[in-house]
């Protein structure tokens, strides 16, 4: 049975099963716009905003990587808040570059992968792995452009993971499709705020 799912084949869903799965799809929803609220109108620096948007747009790539490495599925959510917890820190400490760290993490994983076989075997692994690569290659693109065409940059790397997203919502496949879905709302926002308002 699936995390977010609707009645069986045939069968009428029921007034207090569609409530159910209506606040199912509404959380995480509500979650991603009020997260995605805290970035909107920060003004200030336009590069500054983009290489900030840029390094935590490679934990996204990772998270997926690293459940699809270890088969957390079911921890996901767990996975984003270590995740989060550990770049804020690394950015309020500014010793190391957050996104480097994210791709040591990356690389170390592949190299595991790799070297246990699963990533020869997992076709699952395989996707995730070169979407770290795609993605990561994005998010360096716009950590090194110009900011003005880095946000540009970074905005469509956003947009393509919210798509990612939602390929593995409906395929129910990798992440809690919970997670999925929030990813896929923030993802969206957070490309069109910095198109538009950065």
């Amino acid at each position: 049975m699936s995390e977010i799912g609707t009645a069986a084949p045939g069968t009428e869903a029921r007034p207090t099963s569609r409530i159910g799965t209506a606040a199912r799809y509404l959380w995480p929803t509500a979650l991603a716009v009020a997260m995605s609220a805290a970035t909107w109108g920060g003004g200030g620096d336009t590069g500054a905003q983009v290489t900030s948007l840029a390094q935590a747009f490679v934990l996204l790539p990772l998270l997926y990587l690293l459940v699809a490495k270890f088969q957390w599925r079911r921890g996901t959510w767990a996975v984003l808040a270590v995740l989060l917890v550990s770049f804020t820190a690394l950015e309020a400490v500014d010793v190391v570059d957050p996104a480097g760290v994210a791709a040591a993490v990356a690389l170390a994983v592949l190299v595991w992968g790799a070297a246990d076989g699963r990533l020869f075997r997992s076709g699952e692994l395989q996707a995730q792995a070169l979407a770290m690569i795609g993605f990561g290659a994005v998010a360096l693109a716009g950590l090194i452009a110009d900011p003005e065409a880095g946000r540009y940059i970074v905005a469509a790397g956003w947009f393509l993971h919210g798509i990612w997203d939602l390929v593995h919502l409906k395929l129910d496949k990798v992440v809690l499709r919970s997670y999925a879905l929030w990813c896929g709302v923030i993802d969206v926002l957070i490309a069109a705020q910095l198109i538009f308002f950065v």
